[in-house]
């Protein structure tokens, strides 16, 4: 009961707050990032991240992907697959060299300096699907791009922290749990895309079709949601990040006649209550502990947080043919960090490689630059040609 208390707290302030960001012309997720940091232990310590907290969290991401997937025209990801991989690529080769160099710079060891390149190279693009759906532009050439670039940025992300982990290993430095090998779970993730397209193709379309037989209230927005939270479990399993499950579920369930209806039934259920509580959760990370003492650096990393991703995934769309506004849209929109950075940072923690000091400055720059992602990001999309900033709805 006690939560409910919390809960009514987060939904009053964080409507309050998106009605302001609306009127002020800030994307709504800001003000919801800013509730969380005000309410939590940066300022006011009236909520703490606890488990359910970060359950109703977890759900929101899930939700909010799936709503993303089904609003995306998956031919239109198809066709720009390569761009979004080599998006994906150098939006990853250049935080690892610009972030890692910077950290060595400050005096890091070269072992903490490459493992800071690591946390900073995976994007969380749950906030710019926010954005995106906010100013009509999933269904976008560039929306498109940037959803694939997320789904490659995961998979570099989970092979780029088994590698971290067994370089760890083999300087004598023990990590937390057993991990799986690397081989295993890259064939888990190749069987996970295979399962992907059957189901697109073949099991959402009978499964939403046998629902809408069943004698039962809802029962095309329920099958749609097990097959949400089943494919979001799915990837958790194979070492991806549960959102992008989702996403494909969204993806597969779009792909029936039952799209159109689904998106009114889920998306009051996802803001009404998951979602906000998702974007709460990211400020509730942020203490300012040792703030001051680490100033320096994360003022450094903060904005090279910014740049690596903005000039590595703008280097990316420029190789792959689009224009500058176009290239910056791509860049801002990748710029978000979120689970895979906190994971890789909490691991570095555990294993001693990084002080307690030094792990707070982490968050606290990983936090910082997702809540200037969205501020960037409409900018960009305030740039681009009326045109060009929607297509036509998905098939």
């Amino acid at each position: 009961m006690a939560f409910l208390g919390t809960l009514c707290l987060i939904l009053v302030l964080t409507t309050l707050a998106g009605n302001l960001s609306n009127r002020l012309g800030v994307p709504a997720v800001i003000g919801e990032l800013l509730v969380g940091i005000l309410i939590g232990p940066a300022v006011l310590n009236w909520v703490q991240l606890n488990n359910l907290v970060s359950l109703f969290a977890d759900i929101g991401v899930v939700i909010l992907m799936f709503l993303g997937g089904l609003e995306s025209n998956l031919q239109l990801l198809m066709k720009y697959l390569r761009p979004a991989i080599v998006v994906a690529t150098s939006g990853v080769i250049f935080p690892i060299v610009l972030m890692g160099l910077a950290s060595w710079w400050w005096g890091f060891t070269v072992l903490e300096s490459l493992f800071i390149g690591v946390i900073f190279s995976a994007t969380s693009v749950s906030i710019s699907v926010a954005v995106l759906k906010e100013y009509h532009a999933l269904s976008t050439r560039e929306g498109a791009t940037i959803l694939g670039a997320a789904v490659a940025d995961d998979i570099i992300g989970v092979v780029l922290l088994s590698l971290m982990i067994s370089l760890l290993a083999s300087q004598g430095i023990q990590t937390a749990g057993s991990q799986p090998a690397l081989a295993l779970v890259l064939v888990e993730q190749v069987a996970f895309f295979g399962g992907t397209y059957v189901l697109v193709k073949w099991i959402a379309p009978y499964l939403m079709h046998l629902s809408e037989r069943l004698v039962m209230a809802s029962s095309v927005t329920i099958m749609s949601m097990v097959i949400c939270m089943a494919m979001a479990w799915l990837a958790d399993i194979v070492g991806l990040s549960g959102a992008i499950g989702a996403f494909f579920a969204g993806i597969a369930v779009a792909h029936t006649p039952y799209r159109a209806v689904l998106a009114d039934h889920v998306e009051p259920l996802g803001n009404a209550i998951f979602i906000p509580v998702f974007f709460v959760s990211v400020g509730l990370n942020m203490t300012f502990d040792h703030f001051l003492h680490n100033l320096g650096i994360i003022v450094i990393l903060t904005v090279l947080a910014c740049l690596a991703k903005l000039l590595g995934c703008g280097l990316g769309a420029r190789l792959s043919g689009f224009d500058g506004t176009s290239s910056a849209v791509i860049g801002t929109g990748m710029i978000a960090r979120g689970e895979m950075g906190l994971i890789t940072a909490q691991i570095g923690h555990q294993a001693g490689l990084m002080s307690e000091s030094d792990y707070s400055a982490m968050i606290l720059v990983i936090i910082l630059a997702t809540i200037v992602a969205p501020l960037l990001l409409k900018q960009t999309l305030k740039r681009m040609p009326k045109s060009k900033a929607v297509t036509e709805e998905p098939a």
